[in-house]
């Protein structure tokens, strides 16, 4: 952490934020406190991409709306800074390479369960989803690469199904008890703001 945070100062950041989170965890209050404080002209540095985005999508997804609000990226570890014509140049790599992986990803899901309907497992449009399609519908939802509203088109039912499937799924597991709690390792991040305001991230 010291590391990071000294990396992060001598790239200019006058306000650090850090926090401890692992990898499972969605809410990171002290990111969305550095993102909050963010402004025209301002730029987000991070220690590593990983620091900010959980996924490659939503990576470029929290990139893609601090460039709408005019707010430079930096990652100091990739040497990434979208505010240079070759940073923006990378991001917009990595925009089609997230694209063509949630395409991949679709594809896949679709085949796999036209071969299921072959070998007769599912028989037409059930009503609501069968095991096979919500271990899938799961699958999908953790992996982060589709919306929700994409998982449901995949699987041929509405993003409400999709979203009852999955809270149902969430109470059994949580009403089944007894489990062993998984380990999980916490790994720090980062935020940061500095003048013209760069606020970075590390963990």
């Amino acid at each position: 952490m010291d590391l990071q945070t000294d990396e992060l100062r001598a790239a200019g950041c006058v306000k650090v934020f850090t926090e401890q989170v692992c990898g499972a965890v969605d809410r990171r209050p002290e990111l969305d406190r550095a993102l909050e404080q963010l402004r025209a002209g301002d730029t987000l540095v991070v220690w590593r991409l990983d620091r900010l985005g959980r996924s490659l999508r939503h990576l470029i997804d929290t990139v893609t709306g601090l460039d709408a609000q005019q707010v430079g990226f930096r990652s100091l570890r990739e040497s990434i800074d979208t505010t240079t014509s070759g940073g923006r140049l990378v991001f917009h790599l990595f925009g089609a390479l997230a694209q063509f992986e949630r395409e991949v990803i679709r594809d896949r899901t679709v085949a796999g369960l036209a071969s299921a309907r072959a070998r007769g497992r599912v028989g037409g449009r059930p009503p609501k989803l069968t095991a096979d399609q919500m271990r899938t519908a799961r699958r999908l939802y953790e992996e982060r690469a589709l919306t929700v509203a994409e998982i449901g088109r995949v699987l041929g039912v509405s993003r409400t199904s999709i979203y009852r499937a999955l809270h149902r799924d969430l109470a059994g597991v949580a009403g089944g008890g007894g489990g062993e709690r998984r380990r999980r390792t916490a790994a720090p991040a980062a935020p940061a703001v500095a003048a013209p305001m760069p606020v970075g991230a590390g963990s």
